[in-house]
């Protein structure tokens, strides 16, 4: 049997999808998905499947978020913490406004805290894939957190990279990102084809970080953060997965790009993390 691994990545509404066949790797795809049961689901059922996206809600929050929030922000160090969005407790995420949202983190957390508007503008794929999980618990075995920055970390050597994903820095930053792929061992021909219609490049370099962590957790390399991991009150797993360390000969760090005055860089609105 084949043993197809996917990678996913919130964009615009939907989910920039890779996936692999790690038995013969010129098979693959990828493509931008309704919903993550459309992946989970589709003629492929992938494996595992590493997503962007918080799995495991607390329902009261202390110490400034989940568990695995503070090991990933310990691990990126002061340059990439404020990647990672700390979490509020379930209630706030399942309201309608964020003003209303607010209040109730603030009433479930100590000390009390409001989620980020990044944090808020991802809540419907949060939302999403925790009523998914709750649904069809088995799923849970095939579905794991990851977070790309976290990942491009650790295929970096542990060592942060010099330039970003968005703004001036962007050519430079996806790259980077590309070369850290390549070396983990993921095809040529799907790192460095163009996204699928709709997707933006910073989607798709993220869909492909949670490809190669999929990828470990099946081989049962995959590193969880923290370890051990708990669960909250539905048995969801409270973890982020990160691959497994395999630094490159010599870290990858892409040069500053300098900005020409006049010049406009395309942003993407996606809501990644």
């Amino acid at each position: 049997m084949a043993r197809w691994i996917a990678g996913l990545d919130g964009c615009r509404g939907a989910w920039a999808g890779v996936l692999l066949d790690l038995d013969d790797p010129a098979r693959h795809r990828a493509g931008l998905f309704a919903t993550v049961s459309e992946v989970l689901d589709g003629p492929e059922a992938p494996l595992r499947v590493g997503i962007d996206v918080p799995i495991g809600l607390p329902e009261r929050s202390t110490g400034g978020g989940r568990s695995a929030d503070r090991a990933a922000r310990a691990l990126l160090g002061p340059r990439g913490r404020a990647s990672v969005f700390p979490v509020p407790p379930r209630a706030a995420l399942y309201v309608p406004d964020y003003e209303t949202a607010k209040a109730l983190s603030r009433r479930d957390s100590n000390p009390p805290f409001a989620p980020s508007i990044q944090c808020w503008n991802i809540a419907p794929y949060i939302r999403s894939v925790d009523g998914l999980l709750r649904e069809r618990p088995e799923l849970r075995e095939r579905l794991h957190e990851v977070h790309p920055e976290i990942a491009f970390r650790c295929l970096n050597g542990g060592a942060p990279l010099a330039a970003g994903k968005k703004g001036a820095e962007r050519q430079a930053g996806l790259a980077a990102r590309r070369a850290l792929l390549l070396a983990a061992g993921l095809p040529a021909a799907l790192v460095l084809a163009p996204p699928p219609r709709g997707v933006g490049p910073d989607d798709h370099i993220d869909a492909l970080a949670g490809l190669v962590v999929a990828r470990d957790i099946l081989e049962g390399r995959a590193r969880p953060l923290p370890d051990p991991f708990e669960h909250d009150a539905h048995g969801l797993p409270v973890v982020i997965w990160a691959p497994h360390a395999r630094p490159p000969a010599s870290p990858v760090e892409a040069p500053p790009l300098s900005r020409t005055p006049g010049t406009r860089v395309e942003g993407d609105p996606g809501p990644s993390r």
